[in-house]
Parts: C-alpha cells; structure tokens; sequence
C-alpha cells in the first residue's frame, strides 16, 4: 500500500505543534503494516538543508505562487518530497507567520502550490511511482482534496483529511480564488465558501473521501456548536465518513530508561531514579527541593484555550497545599507576564522559563510528579502522554484526547487499580482547584502515588494501536474505491 501524505510540517524538520509529531511519526509506525508512506512537505529551509546529496531534482509545470521544483529523497528516516519555491518557503521563523507575528498575506498561495502538487502526484505519479491514498493533514492540505475531484482524465486516488486543531481553519478572502485558479461554482455553502471567504480546511472536509481526527472524544466534540467553530453543521453530515483515532507518541525518544536529557534514568519496574530528577529540576528552576507536597509542572504555550489563565487563578490554594510549579513555555504576552510575576512573588515554590528548551521538556517530565493540562479544548496532547511515559501523573480537563488518555482516579478506578491521573469538569478554577486538591491527598499516600506512577509508566502511549487503525482506514478507502 502506498500513500502520500501531505503536511505543513514534519518533525524533525519543522514544528509548531503536535501536526508535525504525528506526520513525523507515522511513516515508521505504518511501515511494519505493509504501508509505505511518502511526506510531501515545503522546502522551508530547515528541510532544504536536511535533504541528502543524492535527492533527485523534478521539474514542475507552473503552480500558484510560481514556478517551482520538487526534490525527493530520505532524510531522518523518512521519504520526503519537498516542494523547492524560495519565493514561497526561504523563510526562517514560524513557517506561517510573519516578523510581526500576522500570518504571511500569501498563505494562500504558499499552501495553495502544496496542495496543488499534491493533487498532480497523486494522479499521474512521479517517477513511476504513484500513491493508492492521500492523507491530507490540517487546513494546509485541504483544498488538495477539492483538487483530486476537479476535472481529472482518470480517477484520482481516495483521500483522507485528519483534522488536527479545528481552531486553524486557513480563511481567505474571496478574491484569492482568482490566484488559486478556483472554480467560482463552488463557492457556496456546500462547497468551500465559509461566512464570504474561502476556506482550506472547509474545502477539505466536504472533498474528502473520509475524514479523521485525533480522538474518538474530539470527533464528537466536533460535530457540537461548543467545539466545532462553525464547521460542526458540515462535520455532523458526515458524520458515517468520521473516525476517531488517537495520537501516540515516539517511545523510544520519549524514554526513561534511556533519555539522554534527565538527570537519571528510571523504569516501571523500578522508578528510584525518578527522585534524582527532582533534584535536578529543583536546582534548575530554583526551587525548594523540600517533598512536603508535589511539584507540578506545565509544558505548554501559553493561551487561553490551554486554560492556564485558570491555573494562575488557583495558585494560592495550590500553593497553599504545600505544592510547588515548574513551567517552561511562551504564548500570550499577558500570561507570560503574570507567571512571571507569580515566579517573583513566590521564590523556591515557583520557577518559570519563558520559550523552548527541548532538553529542559525532558527533565520536567522526568522531576515533576505531576504535569497540569487545564485545556478549555485539546484534540488530543501530547503532553500528557509524555507524562503518563515518564510516571509524572496528568491532571487534566475532560476533553478531547485528555479524556481518552487519562484514568480518572475516582473511588471506583482506585478499587480497581486502574487509576493514571485525575480529570475534572467543567473547565473552570473550581474544577481544577479540587482535582489538583485531589492529587495532593494522593501525593500524601504514598503507596496510592507509587502504584498510580507505576500504572502511568505502563500505560500504552505508542503508536501500535493507532498505526493499526490508520491502515485499516486507508485499506476500506482503497477498497471501496476499486
């Protein structure tokens, strides 16, 4: 079985978020199933410099933005076809906003000419080799899919779009047809037309074959007014066509046993190391390294929909329980500002980093005992996968992918021993206040903590399962199209 997929990013070359994990992810995991799998991605230049010497160079027929070429090869483990455009991709920094942080006024076209190449790969192939399936990420990818249905001289591979962040949906003005070279017959509301502007991910959710998500819970939070942002009238029509299917993550670089960036190394079956991490932790953010009470952490952008302004409101009692809070993250000015402050006002119980740091991601994971996901919505996280990995138990909103993930420990999973973490609802500071409340008393139990840490570290976070759902997707879809 052979598929394209196509994306706007793809670890390790270019992330902002959980998209490129998962594209990043998938042709490994899908590979043992008999499914080989070709990422189609923008020469941004991280990639340019990541392809080897010996990629071949194809030339292109003329796309939006101009005239482009296409370079194939592997790199990093994966097979990739990059779309050469310097005037569309040479850009360093966020590969969707500008220096002055809008978005770049000619993502239509940007995004238009991946979507477009798509397409014509998927039709008539490239170098003998053509796809069986085009897996379409996120609203870049979308109007590939109106694309495969416009007037082909033969039938065009099924396609499947995963909506990875509704809140994304790639709007523009009605007048970036004309550049796209878009059929004015569709624009209406059964077709890619949302609210008098053209829109991606609109495109791709009517035009594909099936469409997919990161969660069972988030598939049917999207077919409701509260989560869907408008799209939910034309995801509830297709609801028969809709699936469901969890993230994993790489449990290899997402280990332990031997992650080169923690302090020192710990098991499920034996997690002693596990307070060495702590320590370092506490060293790093300065704060007290005294266990009267949990260290919490966050490892997130900071905005709104991550719920973190509800966090900063419940901190004094959190605080107040003997707890203390690591957090490493950037986002909304205002929230990086009041962390700041709350880091000033409280010294020894709260240390905050403002950006990236991968390896200090590692090592909060490894010396917290806790990890804080608040999120108002969450197509899946991956946070709190990392958290279960590494025994650092979740506290988590119950929505979306938190709610698949994470065994809420209630009276009935704790007789039962199946407990990972602690969920509350509704997503408000009272909630969160008593299930951080919750951990607390856990903490203070030993036992209760050391065996609901075990469980965690156990917990299945990989990719095997969703692997095997994605392939079965793609194998109906193949099927009904013969």
């Amino acid at each position: 079985m052979k598929v394209l997929s196509v994306a706007s990013e793809c670890v390790p070359f270019m992330k902002t978020g959980g998209l490129a994990d998962v594209v990043g992810a998938l042709p490994g995991a899908l590979a043992p199933l008999g499914v080989g799998v070709r990422v189609l991605v923008p020469g941004y230049p991280s990639m340019m410099a990541a392809l080897p010497e010996d990629a071949e160079v194809h030339a292109l027929a003329r796309l939006p933005g101009g005239k482009a070429r296409l370079v194939t090869g592997r790199a990093a483990g994966i097979d990739v076809m990059v779309l050469d455009s310097p005037r569309l991709f040479d850009r360093s920094g966020n590969p969707y906003l500008g220096p002055d942080g809008r978005d770049w006024p000619d993502n239509h076209l940007r995004f238009g000419a991946l979507c477009r190449l798509a397409a014509r790969i998927a039709v008539d192939g490239l170098g003998g080799w053509q796809p069986d399936l085009v897996h379409l990420h996120d609203w870049q990818a979308g109007l590939a899919a109106l694309w495969l249905k416009l007037g082909r001289r033969r039938p065009a591979p099924p396609s499947l779009l995963t909506i990875h962040n509704i809140a994304f949906q790639g709007l523009f003005p009605r007048g970036a047809m004309t550049s796209l070279g878009l059929p004015e017959a569709g624009f209406h509301p059964d077709g890619f037309e949302f609210f008098g502007q053209l829109g991606f991910l609109k495109a791709g959710l009517v035009y594909a074959d099936r469409i997919s998500t990161v969660s069972p819970t988030y598939a049917r939070e999207l077919m409701s007014p509260e989560f869907g942002m408008g799209l939910h009238g034309v995801i509830d029509s297709r609801r028969g066509a809709l699936s469901g299917i969890l993230n994993g993550i790489d449990v290899e670089a997402w280990n332990p046993e031997s992650d080169p960036h923690i302090a020192s190394r710990y098991s499920a079956a034996n997690p002693a190391g596990k307070a060495g991490n702590r320590v370092a932790l506490a060293r790093r953010l300065a704060l007290h390294p005294a266990r009267e009470g949990p260290l919490f952490c966050v490892v997130s952008r900071l905005t709104r929909q991550k719920g973190l302004d509800l966090l900063l409101e419940v901190l004094p009692r959190l605080l107040a329980r003997g707890a203390s809070l690591a957090l490493l993250g950037s986002g909304d000015p205002d929230l990086e500002s009041a962390f700041r402050a709350a880091a000033d006002d409280h010294p020894g119980r709260v240390g905050v980093v403002i950006g990236w740091d991968e390896s200090l991601s590692h090592l909060m994971q490894a010396g917290a005992d806790a990890i804080v996901v608040p999120s108002r919505f969450e197509p899946c996280g991956l946070t709190q996968l990392f958290g279960l990995r590494y025994g650092t138990l979740p506290v988590v909103a119950r929505t979306g992918g938190l709610a698949d993930t994470v065994i809420d420990a209630n009276e009935a999973a704790l007789r039962a021993g199946v407990a990972t973490g602690f969920q509350f609802s509704p997503v408000a500071a009272a909630p969160l206040a008593d299930a951080l409340d919750r951990a607390c008393d856990a903490f203070a139990d030993e036992t209760l903590w050391s065996g609901m840490v075990r469980r965690a570290m156990r917990h299945p976070v990989g990719w095997e399962a969703s692997a095997e759902a994605y392939a079965g997707v793609y194998s109906e879809l193949i099927e009904s199209a013969a």
